[in-house]
Formats: structure tokens, C-alpha cells, sequence
């Protein structure tokens, strides 16, 4: 079991994130775990990569002098996993918001949808969404979005390095019109997996959304090897 002087000291705590969550909310809670567990008033404590509400995965969570790591750790590629539906937009790009649009997909075979990953490979130029926390003229992007302001938003320069199909589910094809598609993509840092899915509906001309997002790897370090924040917190010392 640890001590407090090791997590002053710096850790590095791999924490598969919940649905729903934001990743500041896991942060401001290991943090008042720790704190409360060894009777301290502070200690330093930041994750290392944003992972949206409505994702899941690997939060790599970082104390004491290994905050100062979060930057290095930020920069190292990232794994995900994930379903985009074809056939329909929203807002957000994701299940945040309601489908604005649909679209037909009875032109979309196997093979267009294996083809048309091939041009988001290497170096790509993407636009964040609008519904993200980018910060412009010292607002959330977000925020303009909620109030239903307009504003422009630059595109920014991003590596994929990998863009494989793992699955193709056209079983609610015919009752919806929607065609569900597994992914895994390997990125750089300031990838919106959000935005890339919108891409990918428009590379299709069709529409697409993201339903489902999880982040398996940052570096190496991997989910299969992150404890649940309940795990966590019962491994801390009780009185």
C-alpha cells in the first residue's frame, strides 16, 4: 500500500474513467480521497489528456512532482476505440445533442467504408467541434455554442497513424437507416475522434456521429492495466 509521502513524492495512477464523468471531476475526487485517507490540507494532482463526458477509458492521473510530467505524457500518441453511426448528425458530433440531419447510406457498401479511411492517414488538417472546451477570445467553445452564437473556428494540423474498421453492423440499416461502424484509431495529441467522425460521414456523402468513444493507450500505458475509481479508493489506508 502506498504512503503518503509516495504520492507527494510523485505516481502515476492509471484510472479507467466512467461513463458520464468529466476528467476534472476523477481529479477533484482521488484528490479529496488522498487528502482525506492521510489527513492532508493539499497535494497536487492533474490528469493527462481531457477525456469527453460521454467516453470512457484510460485517464492517466499524475501527484505530487509527477505533475510536472503531464505535459510529456500529453504528447505521446493515443489509442481509441469506438461506433460511429452513419446516417445522421448532431450538433456535438456525439450523443451530447439531438440529430439534426439525416442521410442516405443504401449507397454505402463494406468496401467504400474500409476505402474512404485511407485519406485520414498521416498528417490531416481537422476542425474541432464546435461543442469543446478550445478556448476563443476567453470563452469556451461551448459556451457560444449553447447560446447559439456563431463563431469560427480554425482548423488545426493532427496525425493518424491508424484508422482500421473492426466491425460493420447494417442490422438496423432498413428500420432506421443508419449503419453502426466500429473503429480503432491510433492519433497525436489534439485529435477530436468527434470531428473525425463528422469527417467521415461527409468522405462517405452521407452524415455521420460518434456513439461510443473509449481510449484504450496513452504511450504505454494501457487501460487493461487501470483500476476503477472505486478500486482506487478502497486500496487507500482507512482509519
Amino acid at each position: 500500500m502506498l504512503k503518503i509521502e509516495d504520492y507527494l513524492f510523485g505516481q502515476v495512477l492509471l484510472i479507467d474513467k466512467p461513463l458520464h464523468w468529466t476528467s476534472f471531476q476523477v481529479v477533484n475526487k482521488l484528490r479529496w480521497e488522498i487528502r482525506q485517507a492521510f489527513n492532508i490540507k493539499k497535494i497536487k494532482v492533474g490528469h493527462a489528456g481531457t477525456l469527453d463526458p460521454l467516453a470512457t477509458g484510460l485517464l492517466v492521473i499524475c501527484t505530487g512532482k509527477m505533475t510536472k510530467e503531464i505535459d510529456s505524457f500529453q504528447a505521446q500518441a493515443k489509442e481509441y476505440t469506438g461506433t460511429i453511426v452513419l446516417g445522421s448528425t448532431t450538433p456535438s458530433f456525439d450523443l451530447e445533442t439531438e440529430i439534426n440531419h439525416t442521410f442516405p447510406t443504401n449507397h454505402i457498401t463494406e468496401s467504400l467504408i474500409k476505402e474512404a479511411t485511407k485519406p485520414f492517414i498521416g498528417k490531416i488538417q481537422q476542425i474541432p467541434p464546435v461543442f469543446s472546451a478550445i478556448k476563443k477570445d476567453g470563452k469556451r467553445l461551448y459556451e457560444f455554442a449553447r447560446a447559439g452564437e456563431e463563431v469560427e473556428i480554425k482548423s488545426r494540423t493532427v496525425t493518424i497513424s491508424e484508422f482500421e474498421i473492426t466491425n460493420i453492423d447494417t442490422s438496423t440499416a432498413l428500420s432506421t437507416g443508419s449503419v453502426n461502424v466500429g473503429f480503432r484509431v491510433v492519433c497525436s495529441k489534439g485529435t477530436y475522434i468527434r470531428s473525425l467522425a463528422n469527417d467521415f460521414g461527409k468522405a462517405l456523402q452521407s452524415g455521420a456521429h460518434l456513439s461510443a468513444l473509449r481510449r484504450t493507450k496513452i504511450g504505454d500505458f494501457h487501460v487493461d492495466n487501470a483500476s476503477s475509481i472505486e478500486t482506487f479508493i478502497k486500496n487507500l489506508p482507512s482509519e
